[in-house]
């Protein structure tokens, strides 16, 4: 009986005929002649309620089932399906409220649904997580009204189920589509086969313009009258580090994300990449100290090793130790490798305060400074000011977007490769970056 009444809840139209019963009987008491119409009427409702409860609480009512991925991928839309059945004879009103894990913090999630007499219905409905760990869900509260709507009655169904939430594995399976298909123009990605300069010979062809002049093979040459080069397969099985920083200057968060859960997400496609192209993936990060470190390696269990470590950074957000990493670097990594270093300068001076670490890093590895735009401080340069504190505004605004620029003149002039992108291409700009390092042979 208790568990009857938890069940049971009264719906709006139900109070808005109790409160029309209540202007009836007040209307009644000025015309005594209408008293014994509306004490009927009352009685009629009153068995309305009763039959809708036999209704709703006779029969076994609905089933449902909250169908939850594995896992969880960071900043993308993930979907979650929940399948229902109608047990009862007449059609039903549904209202569904799944209750979602803490970190949303959203209190009105309903989802409104009709469901036919003995028919069966999938509705699915997408999360964005944007912070990496674990997601659990509550109880699915489903509330079905009969066509009669006096009250409804609650279902519980799927209690306390956990999802961990991982790098953005999406985004990967994305782009390892993207490499095989003819949509990577549009992204700006294209497919390259370099001719390589290792002493790994694959075949001798007819010279052609932009040719290596120093690959030209004379004898062969002599033998068809006619320039023949020496062609060689690309290098492989190079080590490729993804070098992230979670300092302080990597909590500034776009669109929900962080600049570190964005660098998360790029580490694992590139990784996935490198490990295609045959060369070596590794990843380590830093702040105060290194750790999270995986060694560059070519293994099937690779990708898993680096995917469990990137869920498992954990942040403290503290000012990041360049000096550190140098003497890390200089320790661990003996191997000339590629060094794709995720971080952030918001000054020039923040920028020369690093530099003389990041160039003792550059002189034995191929290191690549990869920093992010303000584009909330692209869109104050781009609105028109009305006022003079809005000059003030884009002033400023247009300072730090220019300092920017110089930042990356700076690193050139040291001979130190960058990116400057937008949080949200961040993983084109670096894939691009990674197949120019490899079609120009610079590692």
């Amino acid at each position: 009986m208790k568990q009857l009444f938890k069940n049971t809840y009264l719906t709006s139209r139900f109070f808005k005929v109790t409160l029309a019963f209540v202007a009836l009987f007040i209307v009644a008491y000025s015309f005594p002649g209408l008293l014994s119409i509306v004490t009927v009427l009352f009685f009629v409702g009153l068995g309305l309620v009763v039959f809708d409860a036999i209704l709703l609480f006779k029969q076994k009512g609905i089933w449902a089932s909250r169908v939850l991925p594995e896992k969880l991928s960071n900043g993308d839309e993930n979907p979650i399906d929940i399948k229902l059945a109608n047990n009862y004879n007449f059609t039903v009103k549904l209202h569904l409220i799944d209750e979602l894990p803490f970190q949303y913090q959203k209190r009105d999630f309903e989802i409104k649904t009709v469901l036919k007499a003995s028919d069966k219905k999938n509705i699915r409905y997408t999360l964005r997580p944007l912070e990496r760990g674990e997601y659990y869900f509550g109880h699915l509260n489903v509330y079905a009204i009969t066509p009669i709507g006096l009250i409804m009655r609650r279902f519980q169904f799927a209690k306390d189920a956990m999802v961990p939430n991982y790098p953005s594995f999406l985004q990967l399976r994305k782009y390892m589509l993207m490499a095989f298909s003819n949509k990577l123009l549009e992204y700006g990605l294209k497919k390259i086969r370099r001719i390589g300069h290792t002493m790994e010979f694959e075949q001798i062809k007819d010279y052609v313009p932009g040719d290596d002049i120093r690959n030209i093979n004379w004898k062969a040459t002599a033998k068809r009258n006619q320039l023949m080069v020496n062609q060689f397969q690309d290098e492989r099985s190079q080590p490729v580090y993804s070098v992230i920083d979670k300092g302080r200057a990597m909590k500034m968060p776009f669109e929900g994300l962080s600049l570190l859960d964005y660098a998360i997400n790029a580490t694992l496609v590139i990784s996935n990449v490198a490990l295609k192209k045959q060369d070596k993936a590794g990843m380590f990060t830093f702040s105060r100290k290194v750790d999270n470190r995986v060694i560059a390696e070519r293994r099937p269990s690779q990708m898993h090793k680096i995917l469990e470590t990137l869920y498992n950074v954990n942040t403290n957000f503290v000012e990041s130790d360049f000096s550190r990493l140098y003497i890390d670097i200089k320790r661990h990594i003996t191997q000339r490798s590629l060094l794709l270093l995720y971080t952030n300068f918001e000054t020039l001076d923040a920028l020369h305060r690093q530099l003389p670490y990041l160039q003792a890093i550059s002189k034995n590895h191929l290191l690549v400074v990869i920093f992010f735009e303000n584009t909330e401080l692209h869109k104050l340069t781009n609105q028109k000011a009305e006022s003079t504190f809005d000059i003030f505004q884009k002033t400023i605004a247009e300072k730090f977007v220019y300092e920017k620029k110089l930042i990356v003149n700076e690193l050139q002039r040291h001979g130190i490769q960058s990116i400057l992108t937008a949080p949200e291409d961040l993983t084109i700009n670096t894939i691009n970056k990674y197949l120019e390092i490899k079609a120009r042979g610079l590692l």
